[in-house]
């Protein structure tokens, strides 16, 4: 390389670690440390491989980026706004200030470029794994002349000691992910100091272990980085990790090397000298040199011409395949076929919701053919198998049946991830109880706006002889506090039904489908287009005479247990309504006047639900629920301990009425 070359490299790294300090500076908050040491790496991966547009963002045949290490997030905006993305000097000037397009941690829906909201470490690591799967299924459905990218991601020691990381690098290297690459930023601190502290493992060995390729590089130097990234591109049946040796705090005479760069401002001062020995004016503050600018924003016609040229790829492909293609372009567009709901089922017959669920699956499977998913290794309980589909595996990648193996933590931020790249509906499945070990990756999937579909099945202690380790309690509402979560219990098959159209047609919100072990009666229409569960609650059954002196509010296979006491109470001359609520939700989305007709609110009204009673003082003002842990026993003997009954639900409601 010529001086002159080198000079303009170090300029342009030395731009982006000004950036950094000057925003965090101004913010007097943030993460100097990170973006001053993984500049040159990120330097060596934006300009010399990653395949983007600036002025496109969402082209669909892009490089994935994701920073797993978000607190670095001034690396992230510095590489936006300097290769030529809507990101202003001005919105790097506003960081961590309210309302600007520069959060503290990156997030997807504010900031263009951005592909997922990172900050949870592990989370991006485990999500990327997602976005490889994607690629690599649509390469294999609709071929690599359309669908051909890879997913790089810069992740810190932080993520690799997160637990999901090691769930997910298992995973990817059983997949043999081989366009999944990531940076390590090896700079062995962490914010309590030294990594020697609690952080001695051989991360070569264990990713090796993994199946991965892993190399060690000296992370400052960009044509090692370059070198390296090259290998791991050749690597076509292996993930790879870069452990790239930095130096947090780069260019910090008092502060590089040490946990004191990590987490808060450089100061003033130690700013001022890290500025002088990296050669970086004073003033003006956010200097950007003419020269790195030029240079970095060379990203934007480099992005349109690989565009264009992909575009023409695209018309070949619909000029050879016109139908496949019409497929592909729905995908890419996120848009469901015409008609597609019409394939719903209904069901007549007592069943299983989680088996309806399943049902509903497969019904869909032929209308939309990037449906894919799996289970954390519960696919016969949980019912995700979609039949005669195929396996996802390293050598069948168009198969649509994914195996997570016991990772249910990884399975769900996956999941996320495949939905983030676009062009599949994607769901994961486990029991309800281990909603728990997913429930990060749920938080963040409301947090992204992103429409993933878990599954969740064996919801009360109606799955019996397993026990309170197996039995949910508070889980339904811990999932409902999350907000931005579509929670959804239906009482039949016929909600299930409903239930999963509304998943399916969620466009910014997540859903979480929560399903029976044990067999439900038929208590709703059986139209599902139509099906009145689409607006997360309705009457199922009307009182006598139409003006109810009573309600009852139930979800899931409780619904059928109020049936039972409305008949109960209306033999004793109290008209009774019952109200099926599979969708809390939904239902606040409906108008007032609405959810009024559905809740009077000055009718008595006990609600019945397996689970705990916090929170339905919402709606009720009495409860049959449950605020203690289950026992081992049969479902039915349960249920009946519990209070679960048509006569315990008509007692509580007749003490009720007696208080009014």
């Amino acid at each position: 390389m010529s001086t002159v070359a080198a000079n303009l490299e170090q300029l342009c790294i030395n731009t982006i670690r000004g950036l950094a300090i000057d925003a965090v500076e101004s913010a007097n908050s943030g993460h100097p440390g990170m973006p001053m040491g993984a500049a040159p790496m990120a330097y060596a991966l934006w300009t010399r491989h990653l395949r983007h547009n600036p002025k496109d963002p969402s082209w669909f045949n892009r490089d994935r980026f994701i920073l797993s290490a978000g607190h670095g997030s001034m690396l992230l905006y510095a590489l936006l706004h300097l290769t030529g993305y809507d990101l202003s000097l001005e919105d790097l000037k506003s960081f961590r200030q309210m309302h600007s397009k520069t959060p503290g941690h990156p997030e997807n829906f504010m900031t263009p470029g951005v592909e997922m909201a990172t900050g949870p470490l592990g989370q991006g690591f485990a999500t990327g794994v997602g976005m490889a799967i994607a690629e690599k299924f649509l390469a294999a459905t609709y071929g690599e002349s359309v669908v051909d990218h890879h997913t790089y991601a810069i992740c810190s020691d932080g993520d690799l000691m997160e637990g999901i990381s090691s769930e997910a690098a298992s995973l990817a290297g059983h997949l043999r992910l081989g366009k999944l690459i990531y940076l390590y930023d090896d700079n062995e601190i962490t914010i309590d100091g030294s990594t020697a502290l609690a952080f001695s493992e051989d991360v070569r060995a264990r990713f090796e272990a993994f199946g991965w390729h892993v190399e060690r590089v000296d992370g400052m130097d960009v044509a090692a980085v370059d070198a390296a990234i090259d290998r791991a591109k050749a690597e076509a049946d292996r993930p790879s990790l870069i452990m790239a040796k930095t130096v947090i705090g780069y260019g910090s005479p008092n502060k590089a090397g040490s946990s004191k760069s990590h987490g808060s401002p450089l100061g003033a001062e130690e700013a001022r000298l890290a500025k002088e020995a990296l050669g970086i004016p004073l003033e003006p503050l956010f200097y950007v040199p003419e020269e790195a600018l030029r240079e970095m924003r060379e990203a934007v016609e480099r992005g349109i011409a690989w565009e264009a040229e992909w575009n023409e790829r695209v018309k070949a492909f619909e000029a050879g395949s016109p139908e496949r293609a019409a497929e592909f372009r729905l995908a890419v567009e996120g848009r469901l076929p015409e008609g597609w709901s019409q394939k719903l089922p209904s069901f007549p017959q007592k069943i299983a919701t989680r088996n309806a669920s399943g049902d509903v699956l497969n019904a869909l499977a032929n209308v939309l053919p990037t449906l894919i998913g799996g289970s954390a290794d519960l696919a016969g309980s949980v019912m995700t198998m979609l039949k005669g589909q195929g396996d996802f595996q390293a050598a069948t990648p168009a198969g649509r049946n994914l195996y997570f193996g016991v990772r249910e933590h990884a399975m769900m931020a996956a999941v996320n991830g495949i939905w983030m790249h676009g062009g599949c509906q994607a769901y994961g499945g486990t029991f309800l109880i281990f909603s728990d070990y997913c429930r990060p990756a749920l938080r963040l999937a409301a947090l992204m706006q992103c429409p993933s579909l878990f599954l969740f099945s064996h919801d009360s202690i109606g799955l019996g002889e397993d026990g309170p380790t197996h039995q949910p309690i508070e889980h339904l509402m811990a999932l409902r506090a999350i907000p931005n979560m579509n929670v959804m219990r239906p009482a039949d098959g016929n909600e299930t039904a409903a239930c999963l159209k509304i998943a399916l047609e969620m466009k910014s919100t997540p859903s979480c489908l929560v399903t029976t072990r044990q067999a439900v009666p038929q208590v709703s229409p059986g139209e599902i287009e139509s099906h009145p569960a689409l607006r997360g609650g309705y009457v199922v059954r009307e009182a006598q005479g139409g003006t109810p002196s009573c309600v009852l509010v139930a979800t899931g296979s409780e619904v059928s247990i109020a049936f039972s006491a409305a008949d109960r109470l209306e033999a004793e001359g109290v008209p009774t309504r019952v109200v099926s609520l599979p969708s809390w939700f939904v239902f606040e989305s409906q108008d007032v006047a609405y959810r009024r007709s559905v809740l009077p609110p000055a009718v008595p009204t006990v609600s019945v639900e397996a689970g705990t009673t916090l929170g339905w003082s919402r709606y009720a003002q009495a409860h049959v629920g449950l605020d203690r842990f289950g026992a081992s026993g049969p479902g039915p003997e349960l249920m009946v301990e519990f209070g679960f009954t048509p006569q315990h639900v008509a007692a509580v409601a007749r003490e009720l009425l007696r208080g009014a």
